[in-house]
Formats: C-alpha cells, structure tokens, sequence
C-alpha cells in the first residue's frame, strides 16, 4: 500500500463564527490524483488553503509523510515540496512567461533542476514555450491556466495542489489540462484536485471526497462514484 504523502485528520477552518470546515479526514496516498469535489461555499478551497499554510486551522491536522506541517508557514510548507496552483490563476501578469516559470523555481537547487523543470513545463504545455518571451497579461485564458499550473510545477512539488483547474474555460482547453494533469500523475507526482467539474475530474482521479457544507457527504474510488446515483444526480446530470 502507497505511502500517505497527505494525512488530513479531524480538520476544522472557521472565518468569525462561521465554520467552513467541519472536522474532515482526508488521505492522498503517494503517487495518486485525490478529488474534492462539492459546489461552492463547501469548503474545498478553504481545505487547500489550509493545507499550504494560507489559512489557519481552528482545530485537527495536517500531516505531510508523516510530518506534522499544521502550523508551518505557507514558505516552509512549499520547500518541502507541498505546492500549490491557486484558483483565478494569479499569475504575475506584466513578466513573461518565461519570468513567471523562474519565479516558480525560487527554492530550487541546483540549477540544473530548474533547467529540468523548465523543459518539463515546456514538454508539457508547448504553447508556453512559444510564448516564453510575451508578458502574461497577453496570454488568453487557457494560457493563464496552463502557466500557474506549470508554474507550479517549476517548484518540484511532491504534492501538487489544484483549485479548479478547469474554471471558464473551453471544453477543448479543460480536455488538455485534464489529459496534462493525468501526465503529471504518471511521471510520479500527487495531485489533490478540488473541482466542480466532477465528471472531468472523476475519470482522471483514483478516489474522490465530495464535500457538502463543509461536511464529507460521499467518498471512494472513482469507479465506483462515477456512478453513484446521489452524485450523478447533484453533479454529474447536467455534464
């Protein structure tokens, strides 16, 4: 059996007196692409947000191969390999591509892997390469999602973190970035994905979570929720 790269035990995340998470498990083992899945408001985000230390947890934790990371600092919990692409992208948007990638890459060593993951995310999304030169706030949106995403990547993450991924763009983008995230999974790196795109989502994932309310509501392998009637019926009818 995997290695957990991520154990999540009894997470709470509360904003005020509003509490968005409510005491959830969740496992990543290594090697694998993990779903959480839920409409918006559910909590997915604030769960990602807490596992790369932007947002505090009110209670539970967080472990990352068996290290207690609930309290670290987002930087620390990045160079130990827990990277996150966030959701609306926000990409650095007057550098270029290429500026955008190297500052991806900052606690990366030696230089010899940065060159190695420059040619990753290049193989990976060749329009980058093309466009290595051109400021980012010229890229349309497919192009914005393809560079955080490999801009994350440019960190040599162990676990890479996902939030919505697909999020306005064309059907034919969204089948490329789910066909590059099922890449990214074969050459060795995990991926937590929070989507609502579940159908997407499903046929590229191991086991999934669906979170409802900040609540687990469902979870398993994706064989077998794919074809849940409760979760074709909330998320899967209308795709």
């Amino acid at each position: 059996m995997s290695e957990l790269a991520l154990a999540i035990r009894g997470l709470k995340i509360r904003y005020g007196a509003i509490e968005a998470v409510k005491g959830i498990d969740i496992d990543v083992p290594e090697g694998t692409v993990v779903a959480l899945l839920g409409a918006n408001g559910a909590g997915k985000t604030s769960t990602l947000r807490a596992i790369s230390g932007l947002t505090p947890t009110a209670d539970g934790q967080i472990s990352f191969f068996s290290r207690n990371i609930t309290h670290l600092d987002a930087e620390k919990i990045a160079r130990l390999g827990v990277v996150q692409s966030p959701e609306g992208r926000q990409i650095f948007a007057d550098l270029t591509v290429e500026e955008n990638l190297r500052a991806g890459a900052f606690a990366v060593h030696p230089r010899a892997q940065v060159k190695a993951n420059f040619e990753r995310c290049y193989r990976y999304f060749p329009r980058l390469g093309e466009r290595r030169s051109q400021l980012s706030y010229t890229l349309s949106g497919g192009e914005l999602q393809m560079l955080a995403i490999a801009r994350a990547l440019m960190a040599s993450p162990k676990v890479l973190l996902l939030d919505e991924p697909s999020l306005g763009l064309a059907p034919l983008v969204v089948r490329d970035i789910f066909a590059i995230i099922a890449d990214i999974k074969a050459e060795g790196t995990t991926v937590l994905i929070v989507e609502q795109n579940a159908l997407q989502t499903l046929k590229i994932a191991d086991y999934g979570y669906v979170l409802e309310t900040g609540r687990l509501s469902m979870q398993g392998v994706t064989s077998e929720l794919i074809q849940d009637s409760r979760l074709v019926e909330a998320y899967l009818g209308a795709v």
